[in-house]
């Protein structure tokens, strides 16, 4: 049902093109050339991508009936759900949704987080993740910087990737601004950035005093457009879409994850051991066993 909904958006695309407006058929283009695209990114990335402004694409959304743009991207967004339901039991999601309200609520949540994961970790190619641990294993020292809920989440990796990575920092210290902590950084040094729309100018300000100051920059995002002119030296982005009113993180999560495996096998024996003695310890003083 939902590839059915999509084609007749993009059937109705197609008949109405030759009527409208310069700026809404570049639009109307690029969603019938990108539809997968169009279901995932928000309407700056978008609109970015176009080339146009959001309100070309709010003035597309009701050209073509609409109320307004989430409602014109919904169906393509469904879409690319129903595509991905392979990767999970179809017949639980379908018995869980025929359970009241409630399972219906989970069942779509469900489906959505799958889509999540499949679409981050399907871009996160070998070649990028390969930069990025050749550039982070080769560091002086690797800074990690975050705001908001993206703080969490690079406490959390800063955390794991300690055990592989001595020299990894997270930055801003004591509540500062990062730029602070990066007085003293040079060209041997990394800076690693997670921020998703919107943009946190506090971020985005320390990774151009780390370009100013001869960092090297990885950036892990929603989407690399907005932060090209950063010139990172590789970017790996998540999904953020959500059934609910915040943005879902699983996709950073992910790839997180898949980072700090990365970086765990690329440590080989040494970084095994390091693991092996904080687990050691830890059990040591909390009292539980290592094992």
């Amino acid at each position: 049902m939902s590839t059915t909904q999509q084609n007749r958006v993009l059937a109705n695309l197609r008949e109405q093109y030759s009527s409208l407006a310069p700026t809404l058929q570049l639009a109307a283009k690029y969603v019938i050339d990108h539809p997968a695209d169009f279901g995932i990114d928000p309407i700056r990335t978008t609109a970015g991508k176009v080339g146009v402004s959001t309100y070309s694409l709010v003035r597309l959304s009701k050209e073509l009936g609409f109320p307004g743009f989430d409602e014109f991207r919904d169906p393509f967004r469904r879409a690319l759900r129903s595509t991905s339901k392979p990767a999970i039991n179809g017949k639980w999601l379908n018995e869980l949704s025929a359970h009241g309200p409630t399972g219906h609520i989970l069942a779509d949540s469900a489906e959505n987080a799958m889509s999540i994961l499949k679409h981050s970790l399907s871009q996160m190619t070998p070649e990028t993740s390969e930069k990025f641990v050749d550039v982070l294993t080769s560091a002086r020292t690797v800074y990690i910087t975050a705001t908001s809920t993206s703080y969490t989440l690079a406490s959390y990796f800063q955390h794991i990737a300690r055990l592989v990575l001595p020299n990894v920092q997270f930055i801003p210290r004591d509540m500062a601004n990062p730029i602070v902590d990066l007085n003293f950084a040079d060209d041997r040094d990394v800076l690693l950035a997670i921020t998703v729309s919107p943009y946190s100018q506090v971020t985005i300000n320390a990774c151009k005093f780390a370009r100013e100051k001869g960092l090297k920059l990885l950036i892990i995002t929603d989407s690399n457009l907005p932060l090209s002119e950063l010139d990172p030296e590789a970017v790996l982005t998540a999904e953020m879409e959500s059934p609910y009113a915040f943005a879902c993180y699983l996709g950073v999560i992910a790839i997180l994850e898949s980072l700090l495996h990365l970086l765990v096998i690329a440590g080989g024996d040494e970084a095994a051991e390091n693991i092996k003695s904080y687990r050691s310890l830890k059990a040591k003083i909390d009292g539980t066993s290592p094992f």
